[in-house]
């Protein structure tokens, strides 16, 4: 069922939820949470279709918020608030609000999404694009106990990954993040396997992959060694070479879905390691809401610490200076003659 409601308020919209449910015979609330998904008209097709899939695992109420741009000064005056609700059949396994803000309610869209939270129920704000810089001190942001990023649809994806490490909060996560758990899970099994000291790391995914940046600094936080970034042509991550004394820890996946482990002393074995799509990453993150420690100490290491060659070579360059023979100054013969001469 869907019901359009023009130049409405957030009570008559509560109050239209509840008058659908009973339409359609399900007046019990069973959603565990609310979902906020703050988008564009653009990305808002796609964004709805993830959230209803990944709510057959995760039962919730999705409000999306549109923040419409006014074109001309008198619209910008304004303020209107559009509303879609969905509820059975055409909203997966909870319901969804569709908000459109026009005007000076653009600005306020916190007082408009407030009362449609569902009470003593868990908070998760969703930006599929376009996050503020400071997620928690955003005003939709400040809603939620988790709040969901993707830095890979950034123009800059890696310049994000710093901007993210410097306004973290508790509570921050990034899909970025999540799309490298199953190599994350596959590379400590490998470990837990053979109990090998790792002397150095080298991560190969496609370049501005913010992905392969983040199991690199996770590695090197870890595992307390050089870890190498180096560039392929993709789909995503394609490898992952871990060095030890008795041989090579290789994670191979060239096609992006099947990928090869090898393994010191052991046959090759092939293992499944498809690229996920959205809704399956995002009903990964709502099975957890509390701060993700390990995603912070990985965020918070820098890709400016990968890649450790270059400093390694100006490190070298002052130990030359302090040789003795090379520090000892040259005899000046040229002005002990002219001495003579005098």
């Amino acid at each position: 069922m869907k019901i359009d409601l023009t130049e409405t308020n957030s009570s008559k919209i509560n109050a239209a939820m509840v008058q659908a449910r009973r339409d359609i015979g399900t007046p019990a609330i069973g959603m565990v949470l609310t979902l906020v998904i703050v988008t564009d008209e653009e990305n808002a097709y796609d964004a709805l279709k993830s959230a209803n899939d990944a709510s057959h695992e995760h039962p919730s109420r999705i409000v999306v918020v549109i923040k419409r741009v006014s074109r001309s000064p008198r619209s910008r005056q304004g303020a209107r608030l559009d509303a879609e609700i969905r509820v059975g059949a055409d909203s997966g396994s909870g319901e969804t609000v569709v908000l459109r803000l026009h005007g000076e309610l653009v600005d306020h869209a916190q007082s408009v999404v407030l009362p449609l939270l569902l009470p003593d129920a868990p908070v998760v704000v969703w930006w599929p694009e376009g996050a503020p810089a400071d997620l928690a001190g955003d005003p939709l942001g400040a809603l939620g106990q988790r709040r969901i990023t993707d830095t890979y649809s950034s123009e800059n994806p890696i310049g994000a990954l710093g901007a993210r490490a410097e306004a973290y909060a508790p509570g921050d996560t990034d899909l970025s993040w999540t799309r490298i758990t199953p190599w994350r899970s596959m590379l400590a099994a490998a470990l837990d396997q053979q109990a090998l000291q790792v002397s150095s790391a080298t991560v190969e995914g496609e370049g501005e992959n913010p992905s392969c940046e983040l199991l690199a600094m996770w590695l090197a936080d870890r595992l307390q060694v050089p870890v190498k970034r180096t560039p392929s042509a993709g789909p995503g991550l394609t490898a992952v070479r871990l060095e030890t004394k008795d041989g090579a820890i290789v994670l191979d996946r060239a096609d992006g879905a099947l990928a090869t482990l090898c393994m010191p002393g052991q046959p090759d074995r092939a293992v499944a390691l498809k690229r996920r799509d959205t809704a399956e990453l995002l009903a990964e993150e709502l099975r957890r809401l509390d701060p993700d420690n390990t995603y912070e100490a990985s965020l918070k290491f820098g890709v400016d610490r990968l890649n450790p060659a270059p400093a390694e070579a100006k490190a070298e360059a002052p130990a030359k200076a302090e040789d003795p023979a090379a520090a000892a100054p040259k005899p000046a013969t040229k002005p002990a003659k002219k001495a003579a001469a005098k």
